[in-house]
């Protein structure tokens, strides 16, 4: 692989990492510009390395794998639970998505890093109005079965 072909697949990873993370800094979650560009870098970093190390003799797909092993664990320590509530699994889940993003632009799939960026920002922007309705309607069912309660 080229040092050109090389710099452009990091750069893929760095903008898709940019772009989400910039979308849950908007959302003021934890994990955001930062996190998100660096798990990208990495994980395409690692899938980079694969790609270079098995070019003659073995699986790229063994990294891959792994790569999606420790990102989980990642993601498993951005979650937390706060009485019965269980706060960050969007962020965990959108992390998890940076680095399959990070991965595929390691690929050299540019289009489809690009698509894959659009969709996660578009499902975290465009899925938050009907998630905040459906807490108000959760909220309200409470507060009736609590009303009858005391009747």
């Amino acid at each position: 692989m080229s040092i050109t072909d090389f710099s452009l697949r990091l750069l893929a990873a760095i903008a898709a990492g940019i772009l989400i993370g910039i979308e849950r800094e908007w959302q003021n979650k934890s994990a955001g510009i930062r996190t998100n560009t660096l798990v990208s870098v990495g994980s395409a970093l690692y899938v980079i390395l694969s790609i270079q190390m098995t070019e003659t003799n073995g699986d790229v797909t063994r990294i891959i794998g792994q790569v999606v092993t420790g990102i989980g664990f990642l993601g498993a320590g951005i979650i937390f639970k706060e009485g019965i509530n269980i706060h960050g699994l969007t962020t965990a889940a959108t992390v998890w998505c940076a680095s399959a993003i990070g991965c595929t632009a390691a690929a050299g799939y540019f289009t489809e890093t690009l698509i894959g960026t659009l969709l996660v920002i578009s499902v975290n922007l465009f899925t938050l109005p009907f998630d905040k309705l459906i807490d108000k309607i959760k909220k309200k069912r409470i507060e009736n079965r609590e009303m009858k309660q005391i009747k």
